[in-house]
């Protein structure tokens, strides 16, 4: 697959809030809809709740990794947007893998 195409623009994140489906779990919240482009495209947010600089870039790095091991199961045709909760930082990205993976098989965006 190659590459992770991201959300940049506030009002994807925005319509994704708003209009997408939400799965909760521990460690993670993933925001899911779709998009007409035949690819899947991905944001990550991190709020200044979970920590300081050092544990949100943490955050997202795990978080990134977590998702470039499940990206070939992923179905095209959908934008995702992860959302760290104040464990992120300290979980393994294993930990981060399953609870995403669970979030995605629920949403049904998983091949």
């Amino acid at each position: 697959m190659g590459d992770i195409i991201t959300l940049k623009r506030n009002n994807d994140f925005r319509r994704l809030y708003s209009k997408g489906r939400c799965y909760t779990s521990a460690v993670l919240v993933a925001y899911v809809g779709k998009n007409r482009l035949g690819y899947v495209r991905i944001g990550i947010t991190v709020s200044k709740k979970v920590g300081k600089a050092v544990l949100r870039s943490r955050s997202r790095r795990v978080i990134r990794e977590a998702y470039r091991m499940l990206s070939e199961e992923v179905c095209a045709g959908y934008d995702l947007v992860f959302v760290a909760r104040g464990k992120t930082p300290y979980v393994k990205t294993g930990d981060v893998l399953r609870a995403m993976r669970k979030e995605l098989r629920e949403a049904g965006v998983l091949k």
